[in-house]
């Protein structure tokens, strides 16, 4: 189809909007790493690690709860109405989390961020792929990559704002007495108040996704949703091609034991595969554990936190390489440049640590680290997973790919600690750089190429007997 038929206008405005999602994922996961050391020493757990611990990753259990809820309400609410939920979510958590005197509140508030987290991690660029026309989907799709990692800068940049200078000598009772220790930090949750509530009304100005009204029987909705993206020629002959999927489905109940067909669970196994291997590559664990990895390195306090920026801003520029290359280059490709990418790094990343070579040569091997995850892991899986399940099961498919997604960061946040003792910093790359090997090797025999094809022909070529 001629590109200048398609209302670009109206495709952008939908993308943003429903990828503000992605921002507040972003903004949501990072911001309480600005706010730690004060919030420790507010609720008096800066000697308690497991307390610690509990707070940074508490978010992480209603990520999971979230992505399990986010099948079940994308099947029965809708995208659209589901990701209002989650805007919802992110300002009653941002407001709490802010406002709280006690522990216990404080966590409960994080949860319910994580929940929305968990929502807006499956729906945004679920929403996205079923509108975009499949020529520029991966474009699109990958502009909720591009708002995490925007959201992940504004995080950062707004914790360096909003925090007041604290001499270097001042003690733990000095820092709990400052503006920081008592007001700043709530403020950093608040900040989040404005893109949440911003998310939240934009969500009512955008449609019903086509896919979901035609999947419900609201054939002249999707029409008139799908003639506003392309014109009526392209409106008609997308819905033919939905109904071709949703043969004999009309009105049949969504049933858990579908995903186990010898069609789609093969299928399924990839998207699982994949998510799990896009946090298990390990690249995560520079921006959570931030400090160890720097410290490690050798560089200060200050230090580590002007490299936080460094790293953020790579992340931003290489997400616009991978939203540039995304439907040139294809997906397979940039997935497999990505795990040999990282995989060869980490080696010679882990090779620093074990010589003892500090500073400069450890920041550069991490940014690079960073750039070739921007470019292709990172935003690329999330529009794999967009696309490769049935449009009937895609809400229920991609939420059990989201919530292994979930459980895989848990688990890598969780680890990390232990493999670093274990291992040494050097030891715990190297690991990560055998798991990415094993994952290029998936990548290279299970995962086809969807570049330029419309979702129903992704699901007729993957779900065809073999």
């Amino acid at each position: 189809m001629n590109p200048k038929k398609f209302n670009f206008t109206y495709l952008i405005f939908l993308a943003f909007v429903s990828a503000m999602g992605g921002f507040l994922f972003g903004y949501d996961w990072v911001v309480i790493g600005g706010a730690k050391p004060f919030y420790e020493l507010f609720f008096d757990i800066a000697d308690a690690p497991t307390l610690q611990g509990w707070a940074m990753s508490s978010a992480l259990i209603g990520c999971v709860f979230g992505a399990i809820l986010s099948g079940i309400l994308a099947d029965k609410w809708g995208r659209k109405n589901s990701l209002i939920l989650a805007a919802a979510l992110f300002i009653v958590s941002a407001f709490g989390t802010g406002y709280v005197n006690e522990f216990t509140p404080f966590i409960i508030y994080r949860l319910i961020g994580g929940l929305g987290i968990g929502l807006a991690s499956t729906l945004s660029p679920m929403y996205i792929a079923e509108v975009a026309p499949a020529k520029y989907r991966g474009q699109f799709v990958a502009i909720n990559q591009l708002t995490i990692v925007v959201g992940i800068l504004a995080a950062q940049v707004a914790n360096w704002g909003i925090a007041e200078a604290i001499p270097q000598d001042f003690d733990g009772s000095q820092i709990l007495a400052s503006w920081n220790g008592q007001i700043g930090w709530r403020w950093m949750f608040w900040a989040e108040l404005v893109p949440a509530g911003l998310f939240f009304l934009l969500m009512f100005l955008v449609p019903k996704s086509p896919r979901f009204l035609a999947k419900d029987g609201d054939d002249q909705k999707a029409i008139h949703v799908l003639k506003k993206i392309g014109g009526k020629e392209y409106a008609l002959n997308e819905l033919q091609n939905m109904k071709l999927t949703f043969e004999n489905d009309a009105g049949r109940k969504i049933l858990i034991s579908e995903l186990k067909g010898k069609k789609v669970w093969p299928i399924l196994v990839v998207g699982i595969v994949l998510a799990i291997f896009q946090q298990w590559c390990g690249i995560n664990i520079i921006f959570n554990y931030a400090q160890e990895i720097f410290t490690a390195a050798g560089y200060s306090v200050g230090d580590m936190l002007f490299n936080i920026i460094i790293t953020g801003s790579v992340n931003l520029i290489f997400t616009f390489v991978a939203m540039r290359t995304v439907d040139s280059w294809g997906r397979r490709k940039l997935m497999l440049l990505g795990a040999m990418g990282l995989a060869v790094v980490y080696a010679i990343l882990g090779g620093a640590y074990y010589f003892g070579f500090n500073g400069w040569p450890v920041l550069v091997l991490v940014i690079m680290a960073i750039a070739v995850y921007a470019m292709s892991l990172a935003p690329i899986t999330w529009v794999v997973l967009s696309e490769i399940f049935p449009n009937r099961l895609r809400g229920m498919a991609m939420s059990i790919a989201t919530f292994s997604l979930w459980v895989a960061s848990f688990i890598l946040t969780f680890t990390f600690p232990l493999l670093n003792d274990a291992l040494g910093t050097y030891g715990t790359f190297w690991v990560y750089s055998g798991i990415c090997i094993l994952g290029y090797l998936f990548i290279k025999n299970r995962l086809p190429e969807t570049k330029g094809k419309s979702l129903e022909e992704i699901e007729m070529e993957l779900t065809k007997e073999k």
